[in-house]
């Protein structure tokens, strides 16, 4: 979408035009639960690291946006020190 070339993930165009693909949706529904039974198994079993890795084609719109919406879910749900890097923005 050439609208969105120069935005990213975070901006709230990106966002907004993410959010209304119910696709999205079901995926980032899909990566929560995952993401939650591991934390709870690697408390379980006393780890301390987990990194859970987005890719998409530049870096910078889909993958950005997934990672920042999981953030805000561990945020939420989870008692867990998170660090987040855009590889491509940062």
């Amino acid at each position: 979408q050439e609208q969105y070339k120069s935005l990213t993930g975070k901006d709230d165009a990106v966002r907004d035009f993410l959010d209304q693909h119910p696709d999205v949706s079901e995926f980032l529904s899909s990566v929560n639960t995952l993401v939650d039974m591991s934390v709870d198994k690697y408390e379980d079993r006393s780890f301390s690291h987990l990194m859970v890795s987005f890719g998409c084609t530049g870096g910078q719109h889909r993958s950005v946006y997934c990672a920042e919406k999981l953030l805000q879910h561990l945020r939420e749900t989870q008692n867990v020190q998170i660090t987040l890097w855009h590889r491509e923005l940062d």
